[in-house]
């Protein structure tokens, strides 16, 4: 029997490649940066063959230092982030970059949208409101203002989907980021050709639904000789980097759930009932027959990459010499201040905000500074914030009738033991981490091993997932974080018209 299992995650500022063991043990990693590209307010793009670059490049350098034998691969996974709307022509030529999911472009087309055949008709089939992050308006924004672009248009892919092409050359939608398109029946898992019509899609633009863990092909003689993977190795569909990660953190059965620490955050509440709220975000799971409540947001890990980037060269300098990661000084930094940051309230609106108020003119905010406060202030307010939005998104889940007790924390900000803390304090949630850096690219190579017959079934996949370290909430905090959560919805309620200018 073949060894291992890979995984390839497209996340937003990098993508990663991950080989395991079939005990979920990780033999090889690696990755690669990209750029994101904001050439307008409200625009943020990426190009696809800079991923398919990336995903090249990082391949052929783990396989150089593991000195795996490719052929020792038995199947691959790919994940990657929601909402693209790759234009790519007959040949196979992607078009233009794509929009990604904090692009808000077209946030006056989702409007006419919506005016014209109504919110409850996109709602019902959909689940999911029409929104300018999701694909369903990029692709007529294409139409509107890009004509002769669109008019050469073959195929519209997911940012997974165009890898396992690239891979495979096999065209191929996964039903779990199906949920990026309106005409897509949440309930039934099929195309509306219908409704299709009626939004102005193309049908022939939509390709043809798998099941996530389905093989679409094999890996092609040109794919292995750019990557350096074995030709004829399985790829399967794939799909969304959220629900990757919820099954690479063991999320699989109804009830249990997911907290996401990646450059968005949020969470991801697995159901094997449909429930839908126009508030939150729904979608297939990856593991068939279930779906995902989600509370998506900008801010998440991208707000300390902010915070790194603009305000830490202290903590930069401190962790260049020390060998320490910038993230670890910072949570010295942001540990020196007291629960609540003696007031400061951040809101971490940082590209609009999605979930649950979905608007795309929301801005980033600090409050209550004086001439007493420290960046230690602004850092701790930061990683509070986006606890904050976390907490608002599971209070209307529990609003929506789906409440839950435990959260399952993987990306890179469950790396930080105070992030996570105060995460667990703020929702008053117990928090188990997981292997947080690792738990999306293991969700893909899972994928790949049910496809491929190397595991029976999910229960067996997940059995290797083990929980890191427990976080339970400290009740001496909760009366501060309540007061300062008050001010966090107040304050977007009182600043949101202001934020329209």
């Amino acid at each position: 029997m073949k060894q291992y299992l890979l995984g390839i995650d497209i996340g937003t500022s990098a993508c990663k490649v991950a080989l395991f063991c079939r005990d979920g043990s990780v033999a090889a990693l690696d990755g690669e940066g990209y750029e994101v590209y904001y050439p307008h307010p409200g625009w943020a793009e990426q190009n696809p063959e800079e991923w398919w670059e990336a995903v090249c490049t990082a391949l052929r350098r783990m396989l150089k230092k593991s000195g795996v034998n490719p052929e020792e691969i038995a199947g691959i996974g790919v994940d990657g982030q929601s909402w693209s709307a790759i234009a790519i022509d007959k040949a196979g030529n992607v078009l233009a970059n794509t929009p990604i999911w904090m692009d808000t472009r077209a946030d006056r087309i989702c409007t006419e949208l919506n005016e014209r055949l109504g919110e409850e008709r996109i709602f019902a089939v959909a689940g999911n409101p029409m929104q300018p992050s999701y694909t369903t308006g990029k692709i007529l924004w294409y139409q509107r203002e890009m004509p002769q672009m669109y008019e050469k248009i073959d195929t519209i892919l997911q940012s997974n989907s165009f890898i396992v092409y690239r891979l495979t050359g096999m065209l191929s939608q996964d039903k779990s980021q199906g949920y990026g398109l309106h005409c897509f029946n949440m309930r039934e898992g099929v195309w509306d050709e219908a409704l299709c019509k009626e939004l102005g899609i193309p049908f022939d633009f939509l390709p043809d639904i798998y099941e996530c863990d389905a093989i679409v092909g094999t890996v092609t003689k040109e794919a292995a000789a750019r990557c350096g993977l074995a030709e004829g190795t399985p790829v399967v569909a794939g799909g969304l980097d959220a629900a990757c990660g919820t099954l690479g953190a063991g999320v699989i059965h109804s009830g249990q759930t997911q907290e996401q620490g990646g450059q968005a955050g949020g969470m991801s509440i697995c159901m094997d009932t449909y429930k839908a709220d126009r508030r939150l975000i729904l979608s297939c799971h990856v593991v068939p027959g279930h779906w995902l409540l989600q509370g998506g947001t900008t801010g998440g890990g991208g707000v300390m990459r902010w915070i790194e980037r603009e305000l830490a060269g202290t903590e930069r300098a401190i962790a260049e010499e020390s060998g320490r990661s910038t993230l670890e000084v910072l949570n010295d930094t942001a540990g020196a201040v007291p629960a609540g940051s003696d007031g400061v309230v951040f809101l971490p609106y940082m590209s609009g905000e999605r979930s649950p108020i979905w608007d795309p003119n929301a801005k980033g905010v600090f409050y209550g500074l004086d001439f007493g406060k420290t960046r230690g202030h602004l850092v701790r307010a930061a990683m509070e914030g986006v606890a904050y939005s976390l907490r608002h998104n599971l209070e209307t889940a529990k609003e929506a009738g789906v409440d839950v007790q435990v959260l399952r924390a993987m990306g890179g900000s469950a790396n930080s033991w105070l992030w996570t803390q105060i995460k667990a304090d703020i929702t008053g949630k117990r928090i188990e981490a997981m292997a947080s850096d690792t738990a999306t690219t293991l969700g893909a190579a899972i994928l790949a091993g049910v496809g491929t017959g190397v595991y029976r079934d999910y229960d067996e996949a997940v059995s290797c997932i083990r929980v890191r370290r427990v976080h339970e909430p400290n009740p001496e905090n909760r009366e501060v974080y309540d007061k300062n959560y008050k001010n966090y919805i107040g304050l977007y309620e009182n600043l949101k018209d202001m934020m329209k200018n």
